[in-house]
């Protein structure tokens, strides 16, 4: 079996890379654009969601310019291999997706329309690619951490279904499963507001154009400089 075979389907625990026991930065420290916490403890009032869409960095920017966000952080879930590297990630051989952790106010901003971001910032349809990237671990992935989320995801996805088929797109291939099952591993330090300290760097992030079509509207500050512009740019 070649390396280059798992660009395209998921390890086997055979397979897997056997990863650490120790996490690759053990002390994350302040959002270089919030000025919050990276890592827990959050305040009492805050909910956790998890996203994954393609290249992390474009992802974590789409959500702290959202209203009601408290802290975002990007990691490794969804995988098999413990406390991976990114040069791990990408080989194919943990499983993982890239993932962005969105700490929020639900009094601010809703988990609904938190998923209308999600949606409407990648080509969900697009399976173990997003764009020009390919590989597993630019797959979509929603990872819940409550019932409430599960459904509201579930909800989401079937409605924006509706409105890619009305545009001639296939199925949603999207990933909806529990948090609890699937370890956030944090990335290391220099993917943590990526687009902050390199604001000409590669985004990689593209959506269809398609809105979900709940009252929620978007306005992003700050498009893609490079890879893939979003598709209402």
């Amino acid at each position: 079996m070649t390396l280059n075979s798992f660009k395209t389907r998921l390890p086997g625990p055979e397979d897997a890379l056997r990863g650490r026991s120790e996490p690759i930065w053990p002390n994350p420290g302040q959002h270089t654009v919030l000025d919050t916490l990276l890592a827990p403890p959050y305040p009492e009032h805050l909910e956790v969601a998890d996203f994954a869409l393609g290249c992390f960095w474009g992802a974590e920017r789409r959500f702290w310019q959202t209203e009601g966000v408290w802290t975002t952080l990007v990691g490794y879930q969804g995988g098999i291999t413990p406390n991976p590297t990114y040069e791990e990630v990408c080989s194919g051989l943990t499983g993982h997706t890239e993932t962005v952790r969105v700490v929020f106010d639900p009094s601010r901003v809703s988990y609904a329309e938190l998923l209308k971001v999600f949606w409407e910032s990648h080509d969900p349809t697009q399976g173990f690619r997003q764009g020009n990237d390919v590989g597993t671990q630019y797959r979509s992935a929603i990872h819940t951490h409550s019932e409430a989320q599960r459904e509201t995801a579930e909800e989401s996805r079937a409605a924006y279904q509706q409105v890619l088929e009305s545009s001639g797109y296939g199925a949603i291939t999207t990933e909806i499963l529990p948090a609890a099952d699937r370890p956030f591993y944090v990335a290391e330090e220099y993917h943590q507001q990526y687009l902050d300290k390199n604001p000409a760097g590669y985004c990689g992030l593209g959506g269809t154009g398609l809105k979900l079509g709940d009252p929620f509207e978007t306005n992003w500050g700050v498009s893609c400089p490079t890879g893939i512009a979003p598709a209402d740019s």
